[in-house]
C-alpha cells in the first residue's frame, strides 16, 4: 500500500467522522469542546463539501492506480 493510499484512508475516516459528529452530535462537542467550537463550529455545508473532495481525490487515486 503506497503512501498516497494511507493518506487517503486517513482523510477519509476523518471526513466521515466529521460528517457524524455535524449531523449527530454537534450539541455535545459544542458541550465537550467550547474553546474549539468557537473557532471551528459544527456546519453540514463544509463538513459535506470535505467529504466530496476526499471522495474525488479517492477517484483520482483509483484511476492512477494506485489506491488499492
Amino acid at each position: 500500500m503506497s503512501i498516497e493510499a494511507i493518506i487517503f484512508f486517513v482523510l477519509l475516516l476523518d471526513a466521515i467522522g466529521a460528517n457524524i459528529v455535524v449531523h449527530f452530535g454537534s450539541e455535545w462537542y459544542m458541550r465537550h469542546f467550547r474553546t474549539v467550537s468557537r473557532w471551528f463550529p459544527p456546519a453540514e455545508g463544509w463538513a459535506l463539501y470535505y467529504l466530496a473532495l476526499v471522495m474525488w481525490v479517492g477517484s483520482l487515486l483509483y484511476r492512477a492506480g494506485k489506491l488499492l
